[in-house]
């Protein structure tokens, strides 16, 4: 069973900067494409950024665009989130989530699906990422 336990939340003002590591344990971890999703207060989850097994393609939520990256670093099993000039409407739980890499290139992660799991297997537990004003 793969666990995914995320870090690197925290509280930060506006136009700071934080990385969010996501360790991967308990499978091979390049059979998996791995994503990023958060929730913020009230709202629903959504999905943030993705990328395929090797590292080699990306995918964004078009309001993080050019602030945030995803990237891997498949020798350490470890998925990583760096967010740039963050704002107050990045405050959320930042939740890693690993799925078979062959689903990666259907874009399916980006809707929530009829199980509202974005069709992904694995989940971790959140970091919390609060921004202020």
């Amino acid at each position: 069973q793969v666990q995914l336990v995320e870090s690197g939340g925290g509280l930060v003002q506006a136009g700071d900067s934080l990385r969010l590591s996501c360790v991967a344990s308990g499978g091979t971890f390049t059979n998996y494409f791995m994503a990023w999703f958060r929730q913020a207060p009230g709202k629903e989850r959504e999905f943030v950024a993705a990328t395929n097994s090797n590292g080699g393609a990306t995918n964004y939520k078009d309001s993080v665009k050019g602030r945030f990256t995803i990237f891997r670093d498949n020798a350490k099993n470890t998925v990583y989130l760096q967010m740039n000039d963050l704002k107050p409407e990045d405050t959320a739980v930042y939740y890693c989530a690993a799925g078979p890499r062959g689903r990666y290139y259907g874009g399916r992660y980006s809707q929530p699906g009829t199980r509202g799991d974005y069709g992904m297997d694995h989940w971790g537990k959140g970091t919390l990422v609060t921004v202020s004003s």
